[in-house]
C-alpha cells in the first residue's frame, strides 16, 4: 500500500511538472540572428500586387435572347446545337440545356459559366 501511493504521488509530481513546464518549452521566440552576409534585402512587392484585384466582370450571354452567331460562339456549340437551344427556347434556367438534352454534359460545363437564362418580367 505504502509503495503504491509513493508511485502514485510521484506519478502526479511528474505529470505536473511536465504540464507546467510544457508551455514554456512550446515554440519560444527565438531572437533575430544578425546576418553577416553581403546580401541584398529582399525587394518588397508592390501594393497593388498584395491586394487580389477583383475579376473582371464577364458578361453573360442569355440563352433565352442571344442570337444564333452568339451562341455559335459558345466553346461546344456549333450550328446544330444553336439552332437547338434556339427551338427549346424559352428556358427557366441554363441547366435546362442539359435536362432537355440539348447539350451534352460536358459541353454543359464548358459554357455554364458564360450563360444565363433570364426570365421576361
Amino acid at each position: 500500500m505504502r509503495h503504491f501511493t509513493l508511485a502514485s504521488l510521484a506519478a502526479t509530481a511528474l505529470t505536473l511538472g511536465l504540464l507546467t513546464a510544457s508551455p514554456s518549452m512550446a515554440q519560444t521566440a527565438q531572437p533575430a540572428a544578425k546576418s553577416d552576409s553581403k546580401m541584398a534585402p529582399a525587394p518588397k512587392a508592390p501594393a497593388t500586387e498584395s491586394k487580389m484585384a477583383p475579376a473582371p466582370k464577364v458578361e453573360l450571354l442569355d440563352i433565352n435572347s442571344a442570337s444564333a452567331e452568339q451562341l455559335d460562339a459558345l466553346p461546344g456549340i456549333g450550328k446544330a446545337h444553336s439552332a437547338a437551344i434556339i427551338k427549346g427556347r424559352p428556358y427557366k434556367g441554363k441547366d435546362e440545356l442539359v435536362q432537355k438534352n440539348i447539350v451534352p454534359q460536358a459541353t454543359y460545363d464548358k459554357l455554364k459559366d458564360k450563360v444565363i437564362a433570364k426570365q421576361k418580367s
